[in-house]
């Protein structure tokens, strides 16, 4: 599990490997990861959109953007916490992540960005 406070927001996640959805065989690895946000100032907040950047270990990345979060644009009230749980799929056995999400203050209207802590995606080992 990893987090980071960036613009008075805390953001956590942990992540999951999936092996019911996955086939190494195929190359096919998929993960979960659970967000929590939560608004450690003293103002509402609104969450616009995101961007991840999403690198397997083989060299390739892909970015993805847009608005919300698994279909909602949360907003939050000084000490709320928002959490969700979304998924990627890798090419490769590990992998990680690494984002932002645009925000607004809800009493100025000023729109920051949030910057979401890299996380990484690993297969666990299996014992023999």
């Amino acid at each position: 599990m990893v987090s980071k406070v960036s613009e008075g927001i805390e953001i956590t996640v942990e992540t999951f490997y999936q092996p019911d959805y996955s086939n190494p065989l195929q190359s096919e690895f998929m993960f979960a990861y659970r967000i929590s946000i939560e608004n450690k100032n003293n103002f509402p907040v609104k969450l616009h959109r995101r961007h991840w950047q999403i690198f397997d270990s083989n060299g390739q990345n892909r970015e993805v953007d847009g608005e919300g979060v698994v279909g909602v644009q949360p907003t939050l009230n000084p000490g709320e916490k928002y959490q969700y749980v979304s998924g990627c799929n890798l090419r490769t056995e590990m992998g990680r992540m690494i984002g932002t999400y645009q925000m607004e203050n809800l009493n100025t209207r000023r729109i920051f960005e949030v910057a979401i802590p890299s996380f990484e995606m690993v297969v666990p080992f299996k014992n023999n």
